[in-house]
């Protein structure tokens, strides 16, 4: 946690103007959830006593781990009750990420809400870590990649698919999330919230088709992701993410999530749109 937490830390370098960096050995591109935690922080340093609402996230081009991330920050507007920030992404001199953010004072006013499905308890469920010891022992290919052991956020997925042989299913599933530790703050907590968000969100459109990264014969990216918060969260407590996909077509998949504190209240929910492309149309631009 500790580490998670000093690579979403900004370095202010100027007004407006943030550098972040990924996990040191990080290969391939950047998670994105990375980046939209890191650019929602870039938001927060221009903003005071407001929370954040609602943001909506574009991936522009593919995050270079192995260098810094500017993140500039655009002051759009301040309101008695809202404020508005545009932060962008830049590597290379090129935007790989646009984001829009809007904070709000804290108001009183009508409450309603989905319940919490009936779903086991992640007592009752293996951990994505134990379940990721027993498929490299299967799969010993892909021992080298990051361990889910390693991760700062604790996954239990209730309808589980097996990573190398995929069978096709529902687009339907749920996942019990927490933080390993505590998070001191209310704006970390959310921010918590939002690096967490975008871990399996992708995957829920791949399911009817038995396909998924592992397997390989797909090329997949996230496009867009939005996230509306409505209550405060404490992220080291368990939350399940309940996610499903009503849609794929012109090489998109649509993903939708509501994320529900242990004892029934709806804090959060999210969207996205990510490329789903089989393999043998890579090449297409």
């Amino acid at each position: 946690m500790n580490d998670l937490i000093d690579v979403l830390t900004l370095e202010q370098i100027e007004t407006n103007l943030f550098r972040g960096r990924s996990p040191p050995g990080e290969m391939g591109r950047i998670y994105g959830g990375q980046v939209i935690a890191q650019a929602l922080l870039a938001a927060y340093a221009t903003v005071q006593d407001r929370m954040c609402h609602s943001l909506q996230a574009y991936f522009i081009r593919p995050g270079d781990p192995s260098i810094p991330v500017l993140f500039e920050t655009e002051r759009s507007r301040d309101g008695k009750s809202f404020t508005t920030r545009r932060v962008i992404a830049i590597q290379r001199g090129e935007q790989i990420l646009n984001l829009a953010a809007s904070f709000q004072i804290e108001e009183d006013g009508f409450e309603h809400q989905d319940a919490l499905p009936d779903t086991p308890t992640p007592d009752t469920i293996p951990t994505d870590a134990e379940r990721w010891a027993e498929f490299v022992e299967r799969a010993p290919q892909f021992a080298g990649r990051r361990d889910f052991a390693d991760r700062a956020i604790e996954l239990r997925a209730v309808e589980h698919l097996d990573w190398l042989n995929p069978e096709p299913a529902p687009p339907y599933h749920r996942v019990w999330m927490r933080t390993r530790a505590p998070v001191e703050g209310a704006i970390m907590n959310q921010v918590m919230l939002a690096y967490a968000s975008d871990m399996s969100l992708l995957g829920t459109c791949l399911r009817p088709h038995g396909a998924n990264w592992f397997k390989g014969g797909v090329q997949t990216a996230s496009l867009d992701h939005i996230l509306w918060f409505h209550r405060p969260v404490k992220m080291h407590e368990w939350h399940l993410y309940v996610q499903d996909s009503p849609s794929a077509s012109g090489a998109r998949g649509f993903n939708r999530g509501s994320i529900f504190s242990a004892d029934g209240r709806l804090v959060a929910s999210a969207v996205q749109e990510g490329l789903i492309r089989p393999r043998a149309e890579r090449n297409r631009q």
